[in-house]
């Protein structure tokens, strides 16, 4: 058949600057395509997430793939897209871009140099912890929890999260999306860290992962007692997430920022 292109886009999330935080693949789509094709172009793109959008009344539909899986909830190719929309003239800088999702309907807007996503809050309980997640991590667990998506652990200390060497072959034998580590920050501008671990879906490790940061976000609030936070995700990229629980909703803010660093223009053949 007859080869297709689209515009498509790779952007730095939960950072400003290149070649840090997380990278996202954007697909603007003028029509429908298989799914199968979305999963091949997010294996080619290979990278954490590939989102592919396409308008619609209203707003815009958004799908998120990893290079092995297609994903429910995905916060930095959110960012990614709505960072694109507007930066194409897409929408206005007053506009609030909206999105139809797996998880419902998720909304992005501006804030001065900042991007706030409105996304749900992600709680978590406490669990036994599987034989395989105790060896695969390898340190003393301060607790685990465990929502709808991965597991939740903390540990003693900022220096455990950061040393960290997980084994990613047990790993994949946790039936979970992905497993979060964290701990209350040493000090400075950070509330608390926290490293992001999903070898069952292709993703040993997420660079940043926005989330995550729907749990940690409630989880910490009944810890610090506090609803506003600064994080950081001890990546090898590393990120900053804003994070605001907002009171009775189940809804959280989470906010970043995000730089376009590759557009062009993707010929496959269908």
């Amino acid at each position: 058949m007859r080869n297709k292109c689209m515009k498509i886009f790779q952007v730095d999330s939960f950072t400003s600057k290149p070649f840090t935080g997380n990278p996202a693949g954007v697909c603007i789509l003028s029509g429908n395509i298989p799914d199968f094709d979305m999963l091949k172009i997010a294996n080619e793109m290979n990278l954490p997430e590939t989102a592919f959008l396409q308008e619609k009344d209203g707003g815009y539909d958004l799908r998120w793939f990893t290079p092995q899986a297609e994903v429910e909830l995905c916060s930095h190719a959110t960012l990614a897209s709505a960072h694109v929309l507007w930066e194409i003239g897409a929408l206005d800088p007053d506009e609030i871009a909206s999105f139809d999702t797996l998880s419902g309907r998720l909304t992005a807007k501006k804030n001065d140099a900042w991007i706030d996503l409105d996304f749900p809050a992600e709680y978590e309980t406490n669990t036994e912890a599987p034989v395989e997640l105790t060896r695969a991590l390898d340190v003393k667990l301060k607790y685990v929890g465990k929502n709808r998506f991965d597991y939740l652990v903390e540990v003693e200390s900022e220096e455990k999260v950061r040393d960290m060497k997980p084994d990613f072959d047990l790993l994949k034998k946790v039936s979970c999306r992905g497993v979060i580590v964290t701990s209350k920050a040493d000090a400075g501008r950070y509330d608390f860290v926290s490293r992001f671990f999903a070898p069952a879906i292709g993703v040993d490790e997420d660079p940043v992962t926005g989330s995550a940061h729907c749990c940690l976000g409630p989880y910490w609030e009944s810890r610090l007692k506090k609803s506003e936070f600064e994080a950081f995700q001890l990546s090898e990229r590393g990120g900053v997430v804003r994070v605001k629980v907002v009171p009775g909703s189940g809804r959280v803010i989470l906010g970043g920022r995000a730089v376009t660093v590759i557009k062009g223009e993707l010929v496959y053949g269908c």
